[in-house]
Order: C-alpha cells, then sequence, then structure tokens
C-alpha cells in the first residue's frame, strides 16, 4: 500500500463549488480542514468540517444558498460544521472516482492559506494512475504532486512530515532535553549523539519546526 500526497487547485473562479467560493470570500471565515466527505445515495453531499471565525455569519451564508439541503454548527473559536448540499459535476466526479476506483481519503484534508486542499491519499499504484488519468481529463482543478511513498498503518500523518533522518535528530534533541524549559541540550550535545556537525542539527530542526507547525496552524 502506498501513498499520495498532493495539492489540489481549482481553476477558473477560484473555487470547487460555488458555496465554497463564497465562503472563502468571507474575511471573517476561515476554513480549516474536512473530516469527512462522502457522496450519498440521493446524490447530495455530505460534508463535515472545521473552521473558525464569524460562525454566524457562516449561518448566513449556508442559509442562504441555493445549494444547501441542511447544515448544523456546534463550537465557538474553532467550530464544526455538518452540511449536506448539491454537488457540481466536478465534485460528484470526483466522489464517484474516490468510491469506484477504492481510493482512500486520509482525514483530515487540510485547507492551505489560500483555500486550496492538502490531501492524501492511500491505494495501490493502479488506483492512482486511474487517478491521474481523471486529473488529466478535467479542467476544472489542477493537481500537484507533493510526495509519495510506502504508507505505514503506525505512522502519523506528522510522521510523514518529516524524513528519516530529520526524527533521528528530532529524537535525539527531544530525549537529551533540548526542547525542554529550561533547555538541557545544546546543538553540539545533539550532534554528538547522531554524528553530524552543530549547524546541520540546527537546519534539520529549523526544517522540521517549519513543517510540523505549519501543518498546526493550517
Amino acid at each position: 500500500m502506498r501513498y499520495l500526497t498532493v495539492l489540489v487547485k481549482p481553476n477558473g473562479d477560484g473555487a470547487f463549488h460555488p458555496l465554497g467560493g463564497n465562503l472563502s470570500d468571507e474575511p471573517s471565515i476561515e476554513r480549516r480542514a474536512i473530516h469527512h466527505v462522502e457522496l450519498l445515495a440521493d446524490d447530495t453531499v455530505l460534508l463535515f468540517a472545521e473552521a473558525s471565525g464569524d460562525r454566524e455569519r457562516y449561518e448566513q451564508i449556508m442559509a442562504a444558498s441555493p445549494h444547501v439541503r441542511s447544515y448544523l454548527t456546534a463550537g465557538e473559536d474553532r467550530w464544526m460544521a455538518v452540511s449536506q448540499f448539491e454537488p457540481t459535476e466536478g465534485v460528484r466526479g470526483a466522489l464517484e472516482l474516490q468510491r469506484e476506483s477504492f481510493l482512500v481519503v486520509e482525514t483530515p484534508i487540510r485547507f492551505t492559506a489560500e483555500d486550496n486542499l492538502k490531501v492524501t491519499y492511500v491505494g495501490t499504484d493502479e488506483t492512482f494512475k486511474e487517478l491521474y488519468e481523471h486529473v488529466a481529463d478535467v479542467d476544472y482543478v489542477t493537481v500537484d504532486v507533493l510526495e509519495t511513498g510506502e504508507y505505514r498503518i503506525d505512522e502519523s500523518a506528522f510522521g510523514r512530515l518529516i524524513t528519516a533522518r530529520q526524527r533521528e535528530v528530532l529524537e535525539a534533541a527531544v530525549d537529551l532535553g533540548y526542547y525542554h524549559e529550561p533547555r538541557q541540550a545544546s546543538l553540539a550535545d545533539v550532534s554528538d549523539v547522531v554524528g553530524i556537525a552543530p549547524g546541520t542539527v540546527g537546519e534539520h530542526l529549523r526544517k522540521v519546526e517549519e513543517r510540523v507547525f505549519g501543518e498546526l496552524v493550517h
């Protein structure tokens, strides 16, 4: 089994769905993640998503949309929303492909700062080939491959953000107390354990921090 992480960017009007476009255009709302999405038997989409900002404004947009069948929100600063809405042809096609090709989507699906989607699929080379062929035939999205590799069930999504060498350096830094307050180890101490220069240790740790913290924020 393999994983494929891609960045999915809408073309044209800059939205995967008119409803999503309305939400993206609203500066008081920040869409953060999709925890579940499914094409139902009645040809509507069920979406379980996470957002922050003005929940009242979100509810106003949902109530005014001709695409929305129903919705429910819960929470305060960072809140959850369940909605049922009518898909566009593009959204329907993508969800049908996922269902028919046995592609598994690892959740949550993250929104980037530009409201693109960062998606990790789990499947085989054959299912990924079907995905490539589908994407090549459509003009409403652009898909950029970010990374791919062997999928390990015991490895979290965060674990795949960093390389094996970066993990080794990070584990040594944590074990030695580099991240304790007050700090109990220096870059040189970590360097002695992993066998690379202190400057290289610092570079590895900065890259780990950038990728992991960026994932948490977005």
